[in-house]
């Protein structure tokens, strides 16, 4: 069985294009023209162990925003058309992830219902020249939607002595919980016997 989707998405504001297997090996093809954004996605990719193409061009004359949501949104989508009906997966998945002084943990139920709890500390407003940190918690909301799951992103910890939390490695452990969350949740249970993971028998 294939688990594969593409999923196009274009606006006045963007043009998306992404590509998933979720049975791949971590290969990644991104460009969104946000560096930072790309180097997240790229640990989607990796950690996730998915074959993922994101190729976006967005209005950044304005902003990243539209940009970042509607990636996020069409990654989401594709995650839920990649799932079909679900029959055979675990279902829920979770991480704990240290990057150095932070620690986060995400947890995750591929349910059909969309409901995302995000919780950060305050950080610095940017992350290189045009990755706005107040996104964060808008990519997981977009995602969450589109993917149509539960997903629990929590920072544990994040502190650095004597100054602010290290905003790039606050945003990364967080994408890396995610995907490792993402990556048990997507993979095929071999006990399950095919069935859907769900009592009500559809998700």
């Amino acid at each position: 069985m294939s688990r594969t989707a593409r999923v196009e998405r274009i606006t006045k504001e963007t043009k998306v294009l992404v590509e998933i297997d979720l049975d791949g090996t971590g290969k990644a093809d991104i460009e969104t023209g946000v560096g930072f954004y790309d180097h997240m996605l790229n640990q989607i990719a990796r950690h996730g162990g998915f074959d993922l193409t994101v190729h976006t061009v967005g209005d950044l004359e304005i902003d990243a925003h539209h940009t970042m949501e509607d990636t996020a949104l069409a990654l989401g989508a594709a995650f839920d058309q990649a799932l079909g009906d679900k029959a055979g997966i675990r279902r829920y998945g979770s991480a704990t992830v240290p990057m150095d002084e932070v620690l986060v943990r995400a947890a995750v139920d591929l349910s059909g219902r969309p409901y995302v709890v995000h919780d950060e500390p305050a950080l610095a407003p940017y992350i290189g020249p045009v990755y706005p940190t107040s996104m964060t918690r808008h990519i997981w909301e977009s995602f969450g939607q589109a993917a149509r799951v539960t997903l629990h992103v929590d920072v544990l910890r994040a502190a650095r002595p004597g100054g602010n939390p290290d905003a790039h490695h606050v945003v990364e452990a967080q994408f890396k919980a995610v995907s490792r969350a993402l990556r048990e949740a997507t993979s095929i249970d071999p006990r399950s016997a095919g069935a859907i993971p769900s009592t009500k028998g559809a998700l």
